[in-house]
């Protein structure tokens, strides 16, 4: 017997970034979601702002190894064509650094979320300004792979960010109000790979 299981059949297995946002919106703001938009419909809208969400696949001890440490595709082609058409706040889902410095000439914005679970509503919480953002970085985000091994101190030590960086911002908009986002049209634009935890695909015997 063959079951695809979702949150409909699971309401408690959380709220994907995509839900969270729509939610807490004004439901006056219109909210458009594209798996992979290209620069033409993204300059054509006359969107307000972007929130794209890119980064790795769900992966655990050696099935993650990687050697390039860059992000599923087509995560830079999404932050490229979005973030050259309007400005954008990039959300990077990863259980590690990856590769970014590249693109973030092309950023206003960038959010290291890590690994989220199940609720994405502490990711709007923050985004909206409910709450400010507060992290500091465990570790040394590079450049580029070729920099590693790469700790504080090493006389090679020419970090993207380095370790513990994080700025923080206070909170911007009351609780019960971060819903009065409105006006023109939002466009976000979130990778499907990013819900893969969230929806189960089950196979019983």
């Amino acid at each position: 017997m063959n079951l695809f299981l979702t949150q409909k059949t699971f309401p408690w297995a959380g709220t994907t970034i995509l839900g969270a946002i729509t939610s807490t919106v004004d439901p006056s703001t219109k909210v458009v979601y594209r798996e992979n938009p290209d620069g033409d419909f993204v300059k054509s809208n006359n969107f307000a702002f972007a929130i794209v969400v890119v980064g790795e696949y769900p992966y655990a001890e050696s099935i993650g190894d990687s050697v390039s440490l860059t992000m599923v595709d087509p995560g830079t082609n999404v932050i490229s064509n979005v973030c050259k058409a309007v400005k954008c706040v990039v959300v990077i889902i990863s259980g590690r650094p990856v590769v970014i410095e590249p693109y973030m000439s092309l950023i206003d914005a960038l959010v290291a979320a890590w690994l989220p679970g199940t609720e994405g509503q502490g990711l709007t919480d923050v985004l909206f300004g409910d709450y400010g953002f507060s992290g500091k970085l465990s570790r040394t985000w590079f450049k580029n792979v070729d920099q590693l091994p790469m700790n504080v101190g090493d006389s090679h030590y020419d970090p993207l960010f380095p370790f513990g960086f994080g700025l923080a911002t206070k909170t911007v908009v009351a609780r019960s109000t971060s819903a009065g986002v409105g006006g023109r049209p939002h466009l976000f634009t979130i990778m499907a790979m990013v819900f893969i935890s969230l929806y189960l695909g089950i196979t019983l015997d």
